[in-house]
C-alpha cells in the first residue's frame, strides 16, 4: 500500500494518518497530504492508483479558491516555493499532491446532499420510498434527479462504515446552530458546484463536505472538496434515467467490487491493472473538465 509515513518524512511531526491522507503539523499550521490510496464501501484497498493524490489535492485547491465567497475554508496554499524550510527537502513526497491549511477542530460529522437517486439512496427508496429517511416522490427511476437536492448527514468513522443520521441526531451532536449552518452552506456549496459542472458537460450528482472550527471559532469547510473521492459525477450528454451513467469518479472500482465474491469488509481484494488504469482514467478526465 502507497502510504506516506512519518519514516520517510522523519522531520515532520504527523498528528493524523487517514485514509487517504496524512496530516503533519508545522508548528501553528497543519500540512495535508494526498496519498494515491483509494477506499470503497469504507475499506481502503492495498492497491493504489498512482498519482491520484496528486489530481485530488488539485482539484479541491481549485474549488477552494472559488468557493471562499460561500463559506470561509483552511486552505493557505499549495506552492510549494512558499512552503517552511523543513519541506524544501521532501520535494519529491510533496510538490504537487500537499497543501498547508490552517488548524481547525473538525465537526464528527459528514455533510452529504443528493440530488439524484444513486446508491445506497436508491436502494433505500426501492425499500422504503425513503432517502436516508426523507420521503421522496413515488415513481422514480434509478439516477434520477430528486426535485431538489436533500441533506442527508452521516456520522465520521476512521474505521469501519460510516452511519447515516437525521438531521436531529446531527443536531443533538454538533448543536443547533452549527447543524442549520452546515445544511445551508452544504446545499449553497452543492449547488454551485453543480452549475460550474453543468457547463463544463459534468453532472455533479451526490458529494460530501466536511467542517471545523478555525482558532476564531468560526465554521469553516475543510478536508477535500467534491473532488471524484467525494463525489459522484457522471457525463451529461450520455445522462439517462434508469441506465448505467458514464461516471468521473470511483464508481468504476465500486462496480468491479460488487461483481465480485468479497463480503466489503478487511482485507481488501488485489485490484486488476485494469481497473486501476480506468479508475485513473476517470479521475483524469474529471480533473481536466473541472479545473482546465
Amino acid at each position: 500500500m502507497e502510504t506516506i509515513f512519518k519514516s520517510e518524512l522523519p522531520e515532520l511531526k504527523l498528528v493524523h494518518h487517514g485514509k487517504v491522507r496524512e496530516v503533519f503539523e508545522l508548528d501553528d499550521i497543519l500540512l495535508f497530504v494526498a496519498s494515491d490510496r483509494i477506499s470503497a464501501f469504507d475499506v481502503i484497498m492495498d492497491t493504489p492508483i498512482p498519482n491520484k493524490g496528486k489530481i485530488l489535492s488539485k482539484i479541491s485547491a481549485f474549488w477552494f479558491g472559488i468557493t471562499q465567497n460561500i463559506i470561509d475554508n483552511h486552505f493557505i496554499t499549495n506552492e510549494f516555493d512558499k512552503y517552511p524550510e523543513i519541506c524544501q527537502q521532501y520535494w519529491d513526497k510533496l510538490i504537487g499532491r500537499s497543501m498547508l491549511v490552517k488548524k481547525c477542530k473538525p465537526l464528527p460529522v459528514e455533510a452529504v446532499v443528493r440530488g439524484y437517486l444513486a446508491g445506497s439512496g436508491w436502494k433505500e427508496y426501492k425499500a422504503s420510498g425513503t432517502v436516508c429517511g426523507i420521503k421522496i416522490p413515488k415513481g422514480l427511476k434509478e439516477f434520477e434527479k430528486l426535485p431538489e437536492p436533500i441533506f442527508t448527514p452521516a456520522t465520521k468513522e476512521e474505521v469501519g462504515h460510516d452511519e447515516n443520521i437525521d438531521f436531529q441526531r446531527m443536531s443533538s451532536i454538533i448543536g443547533d446552530e452549527a447543524a442549520q449552518m452546515v445544511k445551508n452552506k452544504s446545499i449553497e456549496l452543492y449547488n454551485f458546484g453543480w452549475n460550474y459542472m453543468n457547463e463544463r458537460g459534468i453532472i455533479l450528482a451526490d458529494t460530501k463536505f466536511e467542517f471545523g472550527y478555525n482558532s476564531d471559532n468560526q465554521l469553516i469547510l475543510i478536508d477535500e472538496v467534491m473532488t471524484p473521492d467525494s463525489s459522484r459525477f457522471w457525463l451529461t450528454e450520455k445522462y439517462e434515467p434508469g441506465k448505467p451513467q458514464y461516471n468521473f469518479d470511483k464508481q468504476v472500482l465500486r462496480d468491479y467490487l460488487e461483481s465480485i465474491d468479497w463480503n466489503k469488509m478487511p482485507p481488501p481484494p488485489e485490484l486488476p491493472e485494469a481497473i486501476v488504469k480506468l479508475t485513473y482514467e476517470k479521475y483524469e478526465e474529471a480533473y481536466t473538465r473541472i479545473v482546465s
